[in-house]
């Protein structure tokens, strides 16, 4: 009897943790989704060369794990390459693919 309480609350535990676990992944998935068009507000500073704002940045920082899946897209890969300044200027690495 002791034993079959101990496994209970054992397996009761394990499926608690994992749950928060999993609750953990999906808040990250959530901060990291690859989205284009959040990058918006850097185009200006990138095709005509003028100061990114601070909006900009952080929208390139929070993008700064999509960067390389952008590259290659060819519509938007070419947005990317000629946005070395900005990502100069924004304090962010420039993406080595």
């Amino acid at each position: 009897m002791k034993f079959t309480r101990a496994i209970c609350i054992a397996l009761v535990i394990v499926l608690v943790s994992s749950l928060d676990l999993t609750s953990a992944a999906v808040e990250e998935e959530i901060k990291v989704a690859c989205v284009q068009t959040e990058l918006i507000p850097c185009f200006v500073a990138a095709f005509i060369g003028s100061q990114p704002s601070a909006e900009c940045c952080g929208k390139l920082k929070e993008q700064q794990s999509c960067l390389c899946g952008y590259i290659q897209n060819p519509t938007f890969g070419q947005f990317i390459k000629n946005s070395q300044n900005v990502f100069t200027v924004c304090g962010v690495p420039y993406p080595t693919c």
